[in-house]
């Protein structure tokens, strides 16, 4: 399944899906629309815009590629990284068409115009409706008072037999029909009432938990322990350099290293020259064989070391590799 699916089945359930150094796509809700010239009803929809700017990596895009093709997080990042990079080269040349969602090109200022195609409506809550035009009412007629039968002399036609007309079987016909319609209209007001009604449990029910929930923390941010007095106890304790270096390197750290060097001053040289270009450059700690090891970056966030990582490697295309220290 190609990216642009992924986004057009993320816009249903989210407002923002962004595209890692390309972009995001954004959905605002439009009400009910009732045009009075022309009678025309719309209903409640979301319209999707573009935003270039907005183009850190918030992981959603990235965990929904990964979960839809089995593979890792980090695999499906590098996946909507070679995208984007065929999304921008193709963008110098043509216009880029996402199905469902809108197109975008370069104006003449060498930005990101989107035009959204409209024709899918993100609003979940307005599946199956569509636009429609109003009919309108006209006022009924009042019909004329009917014509009263003629007067049959005595005498003529006696023993004609007497039919009812189509009028009187129409009169005979009229409460069955009046009857049917009272009991469906009793039928809907039942249903309507009962819907009503649990949506209306439902939402008192969610106030009161709610008002219980709030309750209870505003009794336990009120409570008071009373514990007594404490006698003061004085311990000596002596921390060993052992104890306390490995403590220290109990907290797991994340780098993406630029070089290693067995001259510290060959080290210094190169930390000082990734400080220079913007890098929050550092030492890792010495490696086995005694190499010096200075970094793009070190952290404690995997997923900040893995970005840097990539960004590193296939958008700058420089050297770097990825170490987890322990």
């Amino acid at each position: 399944m190609s990216l642009q699916q992924y986004i057009k089945e993320l816009l249903y359930q989210h407002e923002c899906v962004t595209v890692p150094n390309f972009g995001a796509f954004l959905t605002r809700s439009v009400p009910v629309l009732i045009h009075p010239d022309t009678d025309v009803f719309s209903p409640p929809k979301k319209e999707v815009s573009f935003n270039s700017l907005l183009k850190s990596n918030d992981g959603i895009l990235a965990n929904y590629m990964a979960k839809k093709e089995k593979v890792s997080y980090e695999q499906a990042l590098r996946k909507i990284e070679r995208e984007v990079i065929v999304w921008k080269q193709r963008l110098n040349t043509q216009h880029l068409s996402f199905a469902g969602i809108g197109e975008m090109q370069l104006n003449p200022h060498k930005r990101i115009s989107f035009s959204p195609y409209g024709s899918i409506n993100f609003d979940l809550s307005s599946f199956g409706l569509e636009r429609f035009t109003r009919k309108a009412i006209h006022p009924l007629k009042i019909n004329e008072s009917p014509k009263s039968p003629p007067i049959m002399e005595k005498g003529k036609n006696d023993n004609m037999m007497f039919t009812p007309s189509k009028k009187e079987e129409k009169k005979e016909k009229s409460p069955l029909v009046r009857y049917a319609a009272v009991g469906v209209i009793g039928i809907v007001l039942i249903g309507a009432v009962y819907y009503f009604g649990q949506e209306y449990l439902a939402s008192e029910k969610a106030k009161a938990t709610e008002m219980a929930q709030k309750k209870i923390k505003s009794n336990v941010q009120k409570a008071t322990f009373d514990l007594g007095a404490l006698d003061q106890v004085d311990l000596n304790l002596e921390a060993l350099p052992e104890v306390a270096e490995q403590a220290v390197m109990t907290t797991p750290y994340f780098s993406v290293i630029a070089g290693s060097y067995r001259s510290i001053d060959n080290a210094e040289k190169k930390l000082a020259q990734l400080k220079a270009n913007g890098y929050d450059a550092a030492f890792t700690e010495i490696n086995p064989e005694g190499l010096h090891r200075v970094a793009y970056g070190r952290f404690t966030s995997k997923r900040k070391a893995l970005n840097l990582h990539n960004f590193i490697r296939f958008s700058l295309q420089e050297e770097a590799w990825y170490l987890e220290e322990k």
